[in-house]
């Protein structure tokens, strides 16, 4: 799976950053794109990569602020022009389904596949199927905002293929079928169960994916373990009464929080506009000093989990 940030600036676009929005591929393991946030032009960005809306089939919005839903009205129309038909369903708090109905309706705009809501009113699991599952936690922000933790569930270990030739079973396509069930019968009558000629199961990643927020330590523990933690880092260490007067993070604060979080691996956004190219060192540097497998994004970086 990877990670793909569409936009990552705060608030308003600008020539460096379009606003947020970004994109989770689970292509490899469940065929399907899953989208944070859609801001203001998002299907503009989409156009200079390789991602297919129609693949999108879930979008995961974290709050209503403008900079996180303003393109939502056009990925959902263009993917219906672009032949999707697979049903999509939009996360978010209430008030997503009002937003986007009235502007499709407003604009006479229909749609070629079903749109479903999850309209979030408390914490906890919002979403689980065979290979996902998917936790919602309330921010800290001057509206509700929720951030995302997507946790893969454990995957089945590697076959023993040494035991497997020991036992005279060679190489081929019942190597597929011994591993999909929990017994397999041979041709020559033997029983193969699975957990005699398996590894271990393979620990499934997580990632945390938050919406705008103040510093608030006990998020701690809803995102402990991350493999990654995609976090906002609006204002600079030494701008904290900003952020907490705007109800936003500062990269020491973020920074802090993946530390005692024990995350692997985080990576800042939502980076104000204040903050120019020459600017983008010293953010960086704040947040490795206290956590130093810190990146940056930028729009279009592509990160491999």
């Amino acid at each position: 799976m990877k990670i793909t940030f569409l936009g990552t600036g705060a608030g308003i676009p600008s020539k460096e950053r379009n606003v947020t929005a970004i994109l989770l591929d689970l292509i490899q393991e469940i065929n399907h794109l899953w989208l944070f946030d859609c801001g203001e032009a998002t299907q503009h960005q989409i156009l200079h990569t390789s991602i297919k809306p129609r693949k999108i089939n879930k979008i995961f919005i974290t709050h209503l602020h403008g900079d996180h839903i303003f393109g939502l009205p056009g990925v959902l129309s263009s993917r219906s022009f672009q032949g999707g038909k697979d049903p999509l369903t939009v996360y978010g708090p209430s008030g997503i389904k009002q937003y986007i109905e009235t502007s499709l309706h407003i604009s006479n705009t229909h749609l070629s596949y079903p749109l479903h809501y999850v309209e979030l009113v408390d914490e906890g699991k919002i979403f689980e199927d065979d290979s996902f599952i998917v936790d919602a936690v309330l921010l800290d922000h001057n509206i509700k905002s929720y951030g995302y933790r997507i946790k893969e569930k454990e995957k089945i270990g590697e076959l023993n293929v040494q035991k497997l030739e020991e036992l005279g079973i060679e190489p081929g396509p019942i190597y597929r079928d011994i591993k999909s069930n929990e017994k397999t019968v041979l041709k020559d009558g033997r029983i193969i169960y699975r957990k005699d000629v398996i590894g271990k199961p393979k620990q499934g990643k997580i990632i945390s994916i938050f919406g705008d927020t103040r510093y608030v330590p006990h998020h701690a523990t809803f995102i402990q373990n991350s493999d990654l933690l995609v976090h906002e880092a609006t204002f600079s260490a030494d701008n904290q009464s900003l952020a907490k007067n705007y109800f936003h993070s500062t990269t020491e604060q973020t920074a802090k929080l993946a530390k005692d979080s024990n995350a692997r691996t985080l990576i800042l956004t939502h980076i104000s506009s204040r903050y120019q190219n020459g600017d983008l060192d010293r953010l960086l540097t704040e947040a490795r000093a206290i956590f130093p497998n810190t990146m940056l994004a930028h729009d279009f970086f592509t990160f491999e989990i």
